[in-house]
């Protein structure tokens, strides 16, 4: 018999069957990990979760577990979902899009008053400061070498959209 085929998967799809190897979660869980894992680097928002649960269910990538307070539904991961999120790992794009609003609000900054975009400039240094300091943390604790290569990705990212905030002309 041949071996099972890996049901295509989007990046979202992956990251939910990434995080849930961990063991069962809700989808409320699932966005909480989401945000706290890869947040600074991948986006996933709360309806695109709940989307995308119930379609890795009816594909057969996940199951259902039990059920939680105030109805919350567990998924659990099912083997079919492990071949699919390996496959997706796999199978990774020659390069990734950037898709930052800030750096497109800074793009079209000319735009703005000089009071706006000070604004605009300071609100986003103050909160790229913060997520460097969390950043830092992050990566100095971090013993997995991937884990790690990845949150050094993160402070050299952070670094990088601090010094684009830093470039933007005060006129």
């Amino acid at each position: 018999m041949p071996p099972a085929r890996a049901t295509p998967v989007n990046a979202t799809a992956a990251a939910l069957l990434g995080l849930l190897h961990a063991g069962p979660m809700s989808g409320g869980e699932l966005v909480a990990q989401a945000g706290e894992r890869f947040g600074a680097f991948f986006a996933v928002t709360r309806s695109q979760v709940y989307r995308e649960l119930p379609a890795l269910a009816e594909a057969g990538l996940l199951k259902l577990g039990k059920q939680g307070p105030r109805a919350s539904q567990q998924y659990a991961i099912t083997a079919a979902g492990r071949r699919s999120f390996t496959a997706w790992l796999a199978s990774g794009p020659p390069s990734d899009p950037v898709r930052s609003p800030l750096v497109l609000r800074l793009l079209h900054a000319g735009s703005l008053s000089p009071k706006q975009r000070a604004a605009l400039v300071g609100s986003a240094r103050e909160a790229y400061s913060e997520r460097l300091a969390a950043a830092k943390a992050t990566a100095k604790g971090e013993q997995d070498p991937y884990r790690k290569a990845v949150a050094d990705f993160v402070v050299a990212h952070t670094r990088a959209v601090l010094r684009l905030l830093d470039a933007v002309p005060d006129v």
